[in-house]
């Protein structure tokens, strides 16, 4: 259990920390609109004295420096005031996808020891489940219309009126952490099936943001649409970079309703588009686009891997004016490259060169740097590199590994990369059979194990396999028990059951039997 010595609290200008960039924001821009959400417009001393006020209650409520508070939330006013609030707390953050099920939410509040969860009404069926399997869990507090009736196994339940209402000082609790210290958790699939906490300190995500914010040319004036999840890290750094500049925020929960987001960004004039490759699929497909001015949109982002040519062409249609951006990253390091907006055309393929502050180099198995043209384990050296998974030092040990200076630590990826001359990055594969689905990760054996739990399944088998709008697409492979007769579409409605949207599979093929070694084992290369 983590614990710290008793320390006064250090001097506001002792060490930079992530929500000094909403203390900024609010001491400079304190009247301008940093946030707008369902309608409502926020600006950035709403949202620092709404943060104090919860940051307070929180220490009220016994968390102390370094404990773990889960904001289980959608993209609402809500979360982002937790996010900061944790954070001006002392505490550490780990936000989880509303889509999340209880079996996994309740991983994650035992696996980090959450000390306070954070949640809304209308999540309540999950929670409710999820909450009382937590033994460290002292407290939930939720925001919405709070129905007691509902929430028979939770105990310690505070509305989200209440502990803002008890307001002191507009000032933050008393300053503890250090730069090194953690400032979130995020969860990310493993190769095993079982999440692993990123653990992330106040540099690492103060490096990250300011790196990204800068080759973006983010700006005061810029708006940007927040339509990816704050549970995703790449949704949660809109909102840390905007913060950082002082720009604004549209947040949006989902594009599930496109006609709707795109009236929102043409009265808004979203200035920033970041998005994934199934967005602009739906964006090409419009034929009502034309209905909407989007001509203040001045750059547009898309992550994970390079943009497929069909959606850069689509992209250069809908937004002639925009700077386009492929850029690459996983969650141990947020980003790793980018595309310089000049160099789409003539390398369409690549993921770019390394961002500010950061290098690159690929080795071979045996951890030699191999040159140009040459497949290689991508590694990544800076301040944006990981301090570990959480409690796992065995994977950590994996990843993490010396590098050239005495003492360092550099992140070796699993990823296989090649360089071209000109030092431009190609991504070729994975090392592991991670599958990474609409900007997600997507273990196969989670999948698998929620397919062998439909009664009626004898085997199961998950593949990625190319998708030019997901990046890769979850296949599955199933062998049913002698006379069940399962359709497709009726294995697809089981799994959104039991999963996650972005773990469904998109194909499901019903075999007589599954490809074996000679061990009996499944012998995945055999499916396609």
């Amino acid at each position: 259990m983590t614990t710290f010595a008793s320390a006064p609290a250090l001097h506001l200008a002792a060490t930079p920390l992530l929500h000094d960039f909403l203390e900024n924001a609010a001491r400079r821009l304190g009247n301008k609109v940093a946030l707008v959400c369902k309608g409502a417009r926020f600006t950035w001393a709403e949202l620092d004295q709404q943060a104090n006020a919860l940051a307070h209650s929180l220490v009220r409520l016994g968390v102390e420096r370094g404990d773990r508070v889960v904001i289980f939330g959608d993209n609402t006013l809500e979360t982002v005031v937790s996010f900061w609030a944790i954070l001006k707390a002392n505490a550490v953050v780990s936000v989880v996808n509303p889509l999340t099920k209880a079996d996994k939410l309740a991983y994650y509040l035992n696996d980090c020891r959450a000390k306070v969860l954070i949640t809304d009404m209308h999540l309540s069926a999950v929670f409710n489940e999820s909450a009382p399997l937590s033994p460290h869990l002292t407290h939930v507090i939720v925001s919405g219309p709070v129905d007691a009736q509902r929430l028979p196994a939770v105990k310690n339940v505070s509305t989200w009126v209440d502990v803002l209402e008890r307001v002191g000082p507009n000032v933050p609790p008393g300053r503890r952490n250090l730069d090194v210290d953690l400032a979130a958790i995020i969860y990310t699939s493993g190769s095993t099936g079982d999440p692993k906490g990123v653990m992330l300190t106040h540099r690492n995500m103060l490096t990250a943001a300011t790196s990204i914010s800068t080759y973006l040319e983010l700006v005061e004036d810029d708006v940007v649409l927040g339509v990816l999840p704050l549970a995703f890290d790449y949704g949660l750094y809109q909102l840390i970079m905007t913060t950082r500049l002082g720009a604004r925020l549209v947040l949006e929960r989902s594009f599930a309703f496109p006609a709707q987001v795109l009236k929102v960004m043409a009265e808004e004039k979203v200035t920033g588009f970041p998005g994934v490759p199934t967005l602009f699929a739906v964006l090409a497909e419009m034929k009502s686009l034309k209905d909407f001015d989007l001509s203040s949109i001045k750059f547009v982002t898309n992550t994970a891997a390079a943009l497929p040519v069909k959606h850069i062409t689509v992209l250069r249609e809908l937004f002639p004016t925009a700077r386009i951006y492929s850029m690459y990253g996983l969650t141990e390091c947020k980003r790793c490259t980018y595309l310089p907006p000049a160099d789409l055309e003539r390398k369409p393929t690549s993921v770019g060169i390394a961002i500010p502050n950061t290098e690159l180099w690929l080795v071979d198995p045996g951890g030699n740097e191999v040159g140009p043209n040459t497949v290689g384990q991508l590694v990544i050296r800076g301040a944006t590199v990981m301090k570990g998974y959480w409690e796992k030092p065995e994977a950590t040990a994996e990843k993490l590994k010396p590098g050239p200076v005495p003492g360092e630590q550099v992140l070796y990826t699993g990823d296989l990369c090649r360089l071209d001359d000109e030092g431009y990055l190609y991504f070729v594969g994975r090392m592991d059979d991670i599958i990474k689905s609409r900007g997600e990760k997507v273990a196969p054996k989670e999948v698998e194990t929620a397919l062998m739990n439909i009664a009626g399944v004898k085997e199961a088998a998950v593949i990625g396999v190319a998708d030019e709008i997901l990046g890769q697409a979850v296949k599955a492979f199933v062998v049913l028990e002698q006379g069940v007769s399962f359709t497709e579409k009726d294995l697809t409605r089981e799994c959104q059951k039991r999963l996650e949207n972005f773990m469904v599979p998109k194909f499901i093929e019903v075999l007589s039997e599954l490809p074996k070694t000679t061990t009996g084992k499944i012998k995945k290369t055999g499916l396609s």
